[in-house]
């Protein structure tokens, strides 16, 4: 993974490698909306639908986790490599809080 400080942010560049298990996540996470839809479409169960609902929050938890994994390894490369180490480490910071903040 590269990436590179522009303005004040992290900007990554991700691989095709590095790109692919999001993307089949999100694939994944997109036929578990589907699958909501029909299940509201069909009158299911109101608990099965509710626990479709927690297992994509779920999903989309891990996805979130992946993406800030990503973003604080690059993060670290330029802070250890580059003369922005300052820029790198609050941009780092703004993304943990953010993710850390109640509701994500």
């Amino acid at each position: 993974m590269d990436g590179e400080i522009k303005d004040d942010r992290i900007e990554l560049r991700r691989t095709e490698d590095e790109k692919r298990p999001l993307l089949q996540r999100l694939k994944r996470i997109e036929g578990q909306v589907r699958g909501l839809q029909n299940m509201i479409a069909e009158d299911r169960y109101c608990l099965d639908e509710v626990q479709q609902i927690n297992a994509m929050t779920a999903a989309l938890r891990e996805v979130a986790l992946l993406i800030i994994s990503q973003h604080v390894s690059c993060g670290i490369h330029i802070a250890v490599e580059d003369d922005h180490r300052e820029l790198a480490v609050e941009d780092v910071m703004r993304v943990l809080r953010s993710a850390m903040r109640p509701g994500g």
